[in-house]
Order: C-alpha cells, then sequence, then structure tokens
C-alpha cells in the first residue's frame, strides 16, 4: 500500500496536539498514607455524590486495621461487590486464623488481601487519584487501605445495557440476527465469536479529556498492513477534544477529506459484517457507548454491498447486486433526466407520451425544475419527520402525509402526476442502498444535478456526472484510493464489485490493503461424489 506523506486531513493542522488547559488539581497526584485524609478528598471532588458510595470495613484479629471500598452505584455490579469483595473481608466467614494473623504482623496488607483474601479474577494496584477516579467511574472497586499509599482496583462492572437485538438499520432476510449494543465488552465479544483466532488483536485506549470514552483497536496480525495500523493509532493519537459521546466523533476527526458529501469512514452494527472486513485486512474502531462499529479504510463499492450477498448463492446475490445500481443511478439521477428530457429535449420522447405530458403540464404554473424542487423538499421534510415523530406514529404520517400531499398537489394543479411518479419511484430506489450514510449523500447530489439539467439539459448532467466520477477518484481513505478496484484498475480485486463470483473462487485479499497473506482459500471448485 502506497500512503501519501501526509495522509491525515488537513484540519488535523489546526487540532491542538498537547491540552493546554490546567488540569484538576487531583490530577496524577499520590495518595496519602492516611486512609480519612483520601476519603475526605473523594468525596470533596466528587461533591459528595450520592452514587459513590463508601464502605469501611475493619479486619484483623481485633479490628485494628481499616479498609474502604468504594464503588459507583449503577456502574458497578452489587452482587459482585457483595459476594466476592465484601464477604471476602469478613474475617469470621472466610479468611481462616493464620490469614488473620498474617494481616496482624504483616505491613503489607494488600499483597496479603490479594494472595489470600479477594476472590474476584482481574485486580491490579493504583497509586494516585487519577487512576482511582478513572476508575471508580468506570465500573471497577477500589479498595484502599489505612497506612498504605496504594490501592487495589477490582473489576466489577455490571451495568444495565440494551443486550444483543437484532440491528435496526440492516436487516437481512436470510443472515445472523444479531446486533452490536452499547456496551464495548459486548461487541468485542461478538467479534470474537466470529473468528476465534488468537492473532485477532485488540488495543484500547481512553480518548476525551472529560468522557474517557474507551475506543478500541480491532485487527488480525498478519492480515491487516502494519502501516495501516500506525496510521490509524497517530490518528487516533491527534484527537484532543473533551467529548466522545458517539463513533460519529471519531469519524469526522480521522477521515481523510472533510468536504465531500461520500462517507470516507465505513460503519456497521452487525458483527458479521466487520468480521468480514478484518478478513480483508481492514481495521475496526469500536466506541464505548455506540452500536456502530467504524472500518477502516473504506471502499466507495463496500457501501453498495449488503450482508445477504454473500449468503446467498452467487448468481442471485450479482442479480439483486445488479437491481441495487440501478437503483442507485434512478435515485441519482432520476429527476435530473424528467428535468432535462421535459425541459431540452423532448424530441427523445415518443410522440404520444409527449402529448400526454404536454397536456398534463398545461395547467401547471411552474416550470419543470421548480416543480421537481418542490416535491423533493416535501418528500425530505416527510422522510424527516417520519424519523423524528414516535414509532407507531412516524409510518403512518409519511404514508399518509405523501399520498394526501401528492393527491391534493395534482388536483390543485401544482405538480404534475408524471412529476409525483418520477418522484415516487426515486423515493424509492433510495432504500435499496444498504448504508445509510451513503443513501444520505445521493439525496444531497441529486439537488445540484436538478439544477444543471434545467440550466444546461443532458450536457449539464454529463458535466456535473464527469466532475462527480473526478472528485470520487481524487478522494482517499487511509491512503487507499476510495475507488478501488476500478480506479486504479486491479482486475484481480475486482471478482467482488458489480458481481460476486463464487466463493471458491475468490482465492485472494484485496491486493491495496494487504501484500501478506493475500490467499484466503483453496481455489478447488466443488465437485460431486463418485459413486
Amino acid at each position: 500500500m502506497r500512503f501519501r506523506k501526509r495522509s491525515t486531513p488537513r484540519k488535523f493542522n489546526k487540532l491542538p496536539v498537547q491540552n493546554t488547559e490546567k488540569k484538576p488539581t487531583h490530577s496524577g497526584e499520590p495518595f496519602s498514607a492516611s486512609l480519612g485524609q483520601n476519603l475526605q478528598r473523594i468525596r470533596q471532588t466528587v461533591g459528595n455524590s450520592t452514587d459513590i458510595i463508601i464502605r469501611e470495613v475493619r479486619i484483623g484479629k481485633d479490628g485494628d486495621q481499616i479498609i474502604a471500598i468504594l464503588y459507583t452505584d449503577g456502574l458497578a455490579d452489587k452482587n459482585i461487590v457483595s459476594d466476592f469483595i465484601m464477604e471476602s473481608m469478613m474475617l469470621d466467614n472466610s479468611l481462616s486464623g493464620d490469614v488473620e494473623s498474617r494481616i496482624q504482623t504483616s505491613s503489607n496488607v494488600l499483597q496479603i488481601l490479594k494472595d489470600y483474601a479477594l476472590t474476584i479474577g482481574d485486580i491490579h494496584d493504583i497509586t494516585d487519584f487519577e487512576n482511582l477516579y478513572n476508575a471508580l467511574l468506570s465500573g471497577d472497586a477500589v479498595i484502599l487501605v489505612d497506612g498504605q499509599t496504594q490501592g487495589i482496583v477490582a473489576s466489577a462492572r455490571g451495568w444495565k445495557d440494551r443486550g444483543v437485538s437484532e440491528p435496526a438499520s440492516e436487516n437481512v432476510v436470510r443472515g445472523p440476527r444479531e446486533g452490536f449494543s452499547e456496551t464495548l465488552r459486548t461487541n468485542t465479544a461478538l467479534i470474537r465469536r466470529k473468528i476465534k483466532d488468537p492473532n485477532l488483536w485488540l488495543e484500547t485506549k481512553q480518548i476525551g479529556r472529560v468522557t474517557k470514552t474507551d475506543v478500541a483497536v480491532m485487527y488480525i496480525k498478519g492480515i491487516a498492513n502494519d502501516k495501516l495500523v500506525a496510521e490509524v493509532h497517530e490518528r487516533l493519537n491527534r484527537i484532543d477534544v473533551d467529548g466522545i459521546l458517539e463513533s460519529g466523533y471519531i469519524e469526522e476527526l480521522i477521515q481523510d477529506e472533510t468536504f465531500t458529501p461520500f462517507p470516507t469512514v465505513y460503519n456497521s452494527e452487525r458483527p458479521d459484517v466487520i468480521a468480514a472486513e478484518l478478513l480483508e485486512g481492514k481495521i475496526a474502531i469500536l466506541v464505548d457507548g455506540t452500536p456502530y462499529v467504524l472500518i477502516v479504510p473504506a471502499l466507495f463499492v463496500s457501501f453498495l454491498h449488503a450482508a445477504e450477498d454473500y449468503y446467498q448463492r452467487a448468481d442471485i446475490s450479482s442479480f439483486i447486486r445488479f437491481l441495487r445500481y440501478i437503483g442507485v443511478f434512478i435515485s441519482l439521477l432520476g429527476p435530473s433526466l424528467y428535468v432535462a428530457i421535459t425541459t431540452f429535449h423532448q424530441e427523445m420522447l415518443p410522440t404520444s407520451l409527449l402529448i400526454g405530458l404536454a397536456a398534463q403540464r398545461e395547467a401547471v404554473p411552474f416550470p419543470a425544475f421548480i416543480e421537481a424542487l418542490m416535491m423533493e423538499l416535501t418528500f425530505e421534510i416527510l422522510r424527516e419527520a417520519g424519523v423524528r415523530m414516535p414509532k407507531y406514529i412516524g409510518a403512518a404520517v409519511s404514508i399518509v402525509g405523501t399520498l394526501v400531499i401528492g393527491q391534493a398537489a395534482v388536483q390543485a394543479g401544482i405538480i404534475s402526476a408524471a412529476m409525483v411518479i418520477v418522484v415516487s419511484i426515486t423515493a424509492i430506489s433510495s432504500f435499496v442502498l444498504p448504508a445509510y450514510n451513503m443513501s444520505i449523500a445521493f439525496r444531497m447530489l441529486r439537488f445540484p444535478l436538478m439544477g444543471l439539467a434545467a440550466s444546461f439539459g443532458l450536457f449539464g448532467i454529463i458535466v456535473g456526472g464527469i466532475a462527480l466520477i473526478l472528485h470520487m477518484c481524487s478522494l482517499r481513505s487511509f491512503g487507499v484510493p476510495y475507488m478501488t478496484p476500478f480506479a486504479p484498475l486491479v482486475p484481480s480485486d475486482s471478482k467482488d464489485t458489480l458481481f460476486r463470483l463464487p466463493h471458491w473462487m475468490m482465492i485472494s485479499r484485496p491486493r491495496l490493503l494487504n501484500q501478506k497473506n493475500v490467499n484466503r482459500r483453496n481455489s478447488t471448485p466443488p465437485r460431486k461424489s463418485r459413486e
């Protein structure tokens, strides 16, 4: 893969690389040997928040050793804290007399608790307030001991999540019904179920000075390009903002081009789609708090492929994919062609059809461009209203509103019946795109193409199409040309573009994504069994 010398977006030069703001006073400061001072400082910092639970317990034979257990109500699992931490501290029930004597005589109480008392799995030490607040507000339990300048963090995360359910934006007839949730660890587990390989590496970092959102980078070592992995980490490390609330924040801050309608970062809420992209050598970026996982680099053809294309036979998938490409052209050029032909190129229509259109437009007071513009804007408003309204009301309002307004506009002589048909077919065709963000891009481009068609006819559409193709060919996604494998033309990578060849014929991974471990399967075709 060839990377440009400066492959990061231009806007990154304007982002501060280092945080110049003065950090809070508790940041990075070590613990005091006095447990009371530490607890007083914690209560003061969190403002005596009622969801921060602090429980003090006495241990040892004479109860002269005081420890404190801290956790956040709602983020930590109370059963884990009660059964595996607090109960372990009750000497009469869980600790033998030998351990009690060890605690009584040893100065390293933390090590004794870790070795003999705590029955929880994941524990590690902390020495400062910054790590304490990070662990406490992430759902872990913190154990502090009087007289010690260290503490213990025990994994106790157990907040309520939505669980694994069917994806709402990527429905399939045949295929898995599971989708990502808003919990990062659930999402990584769903991908691990698909790819049971130790080379599937996961690296987690926190982004956001205030939110400290967990962001994970997942890739298959040996398949993903090492330079691409380094590029992803470099762009993520450049991000310096106060908060990350959704993967869209990350997408906008790491994309190559800002002023383009086309998305250069792919996203999906299906684990099978992400697993398939990882097997091709791409990199997944998972953000805690959102069910949408990002994939880089993103190619234009990826946005036109659906997960079900690989679960049906190759001939059926190819036919459906061909229909999808036809729908894309109708969605982009339908109103523009109607405006151009009815305004400048009436000779292209059969006489009988031309007479019928002329009779319909005789009572319409607006030119075809204004007519199409009003209908398109009306439909976009209705579609947006249907999305934002309550679930059961939105669908009814969209359907009834479209029918009533369209019929009333035709009867009032404001819009011709042919225009209603064209706009309806265009709207239906826009729903065949599997990727919602690419569908929005085509909806946006429909309006300037209509303006060119109204000004210059078919010549304006051709000029606009050429400019659009040149713009798409100039785009890159993490150093990879956006229009691969069409521009540059890579015949070996064209087995899964306009049409899909059978699985046994797609023996190689995309060569622009990786130059090692290219072969993915044996090229032996299936054969009939010999009787």
